[in-house]
């Protein structure tokens, strides 16, 4: 085989996994693209009987329409600070487990990680109905932060297992280092571990805002009299016209919905990518 033909070769036995790789990408992102270009659709194309991949005329009156809706403000604020506090919440907690976990030595700390992966495995939507009595008991429905405390809860146990990963890729001995230079552990960390931290970070950091922004279920069930504290998931779910669901500003409010996720990802992508390949960080 000469050498020129060895590229056409290995083209050849991609082409089925570039073939498989651009139909999944496609199915996956074409409700995505109806849903943009719905938005920018007048009404009588969407409710046409022959309807087209691209409108013929663009019009941004479902947007303004969305925009000013009664509420719509307060319940993106509402997501925003849920949403915020849960990640936050969950770094702050997960990095001291992690830490605790895979720099310290104490008794129960298998058991402690194995409780951590059984937590991950375990389907959320199935304790919907004990934290919906507990919540009910305590007087904690209808309240965000309620709402912040299930999804701290939700994210917990994926960051504490992929920060961990991350701190037992660093060095101890760059810390034992530092720690011989006159810094405390405490120091040490902060100065030496935590700048390294920053791919595993940012990628628990999109993983817990992604899974927030977008969850409905349980802000559906926990919110239920309070229209006030609703988020915009349980508040897109409901939104319709007196004639019905007005499906060209329902688009459009779901298309602005998703924005901040998009710009989330697109502003980490190439860290995550890089830190969840690696699994740590090389010194």
């Amino acid at each position: 085989m000469t050498t020129s033909t060895r590229p056409l070769r290995r083209a050849a036995r991609r082409l089925p996994l570039n073939l498989a790789a651009a139909v999944t990408v496609a199915i996956c992102l074409f409700p995505v693209f109806w849903m943009v270009a719905t938005a920018f659709k007048p009404s009588r194309d969407i409710q046409s009987e022959n309807p087209r991949l691209l409108p013929e005329e663009w019009t941004v009156d479902h947007f303004r329409r969305a925009v000013g809706a009664d509420g719509f403000a307060l319940f993106w604020r509402n997501s925003a600070l849920v949403t915020l506090s849960a990640v936050l919440l969950s770094l702050v907690v997960a990095l001291g487990a992690a830490y605790a976990v895979a720099r310290l030595r104490w008794r129960g700390r298998r058991q402690f990680m194995l409780a951590v992966f059984i937590a991950q495995m375990a389907p959320w939507e199935s304790l919907i109905i004990p934290i919906y009595i507990i919540s009910r008991d305590t007087g904690m429905l209808d309240r965000l932060p309620t709402l912040t405390l299930v999804y701290f809860m939700i994210t917990l146990p994926f960051t504490v297992v992929v920060l961990r990963g991350f701190i037992a890729g660093i060095p101890p001995e760059l810390e034992e280092a530092a720690q011989v230079d006159g810094c405390t552990r405490l120091g040490a960390f902060r100065r030496v571990a935590f700048p390294l931290l920053a791919p595993g970070l940012m990628a628990t950091s999109l993983f817990g805002f992604i899974t927030a922004w977008n969850e409905f279920t349980y802000a559906n069930f926990l919110i239920i009299k309070q229209q006030d504290s609703r988020t915009l998931p349980v508040w897109l779910s409901s939104f319709q016209s007196t004639f019905g669901t007005d499906w060209g500003a329902t688009m459009a409010a779901s298309t602005l919905f998703a924005l901040p996720a998009l710009i989330v990802f697109l502003l980490l992508q190439r860290h995550v990518t890089a830190g969840l390949a690696s699994g740590g960080v090389k010194g």
